[in-house]
């Protein structure tokens, strides 16, 4: 029975599958982001990998410095270690390149990032983070699994290592969808020529490895995704906690209740 059941499931991840290449004409499988909105040693890494890494291309222009303090930073902390371009605590988080200058220098004006978790989700982020690779055929010189010739280029490339593109070539899509369901990660299903499909991965490069293991960078992408999903609605993590706390008072609440009634009721005959 329990065969059955797995074999139902398969099958319909299959045909999801192959209706979303039916559709858009490539099916993108992600891997879920490992972030919690509620773990500050994470969201605080993830504030200083934006700074060091991002701030300096892309704005978060309705994120004041001073709400870092709702991720366990103190002001001595924050003016320290993340306030290179601002002087206030109150100052928004932006860059000096202005979109004119962006436009030039990339062919688009990089984006502010705001509230980018809340259009693309966290999922979407974290596996953009992980979709670089090498394509001497770009503008860059890099691609991406997730957006296809992105005009940003790999800046994490050194932490990452310059990765490659893998493909498997398969005759028939359902094949190919379930290739792409085994890899339980990133993974994209495209039409090539001569009816046939392509699964494509990117993989690490071993002759040329980055300053980080695999587990560490997919760490410190998972930290930079966590705080910019804190970014896009900071007030979410307090609804968190009070509804947490809510939920544990009404638990404490029904078992008195419940206690109170067995005590009312256990003379009363049945």
């Amino acid at each position: 029975m329990k065969k059955t059941i797995l074999t139902l499931v398969a099958a319909l991840l299959v045909g999801a599958s192959m209706q979303a290449t039916a559709a858009g004409g490539a099916d993108l499988r992600l891997a879920p982001a490992p972030v919690h909105r509620l773990d500050a040693e994470s969201l605080q890494r993830g504030a200083r990998n934006f700074v060091n890494y991002c701030l300096n291309c892309h704005s978060a222009q309705y994120m004041r410095y001073e709400r870092l303090q709702d991720i366990g930073l103190t002001e001595q902390q924050i003016k320290d270690n993340l306030m290179f371009g601002a002087d206030k605590l109150g100052a928004t988080m932006t860059v000096a390149m202005t979109p004119a200058e962006g436009v030039k220098w990339f062919g688009v004006a990089p984006p502010d990032l705001s509230v980018i978790s809340r259009v693309r989700g966290v999922d979407w982020l974290y596996n953009y983070m992980l979709g670089f690779y090498a394509d001497s055929k770009s503008a860059t010189g890099w691609n991406n699994l997730v957006f296809p010739s992105v005009a940003m280029p790999h800046v994490l490339w050194e932490l990452s290592g310059p990765n490659r593109l893998v493909e498997q070539e398969f005759d028939d899509h359902g094949k190919a969808a379930a290739a792409a369901i085994a890899i339980k990660g990133l993974a994209r299903v495209a039409p090539a020529p001569g009816g046939k499909w392509i699964v494509q991965q990117v993989a690490a490069d071993p002759d040329a490895p980055g300053t980080m293991q695999s587990v560490e960078y997919r760490t410190f992408a998972a930290d930079l995704v966590n705080f910019l999903d804190f970014v896009g609605e900071p007030t979410k993590n307090k609804r968190i906690s009070i509804g947490i706390v809510v939920l544990m008072y009404l638990v404490v609440l029904f078992a008195l209740v419940y206690a109170l009634k067995r005590l009312y009721w256990k003379d009363v005959p049945h």
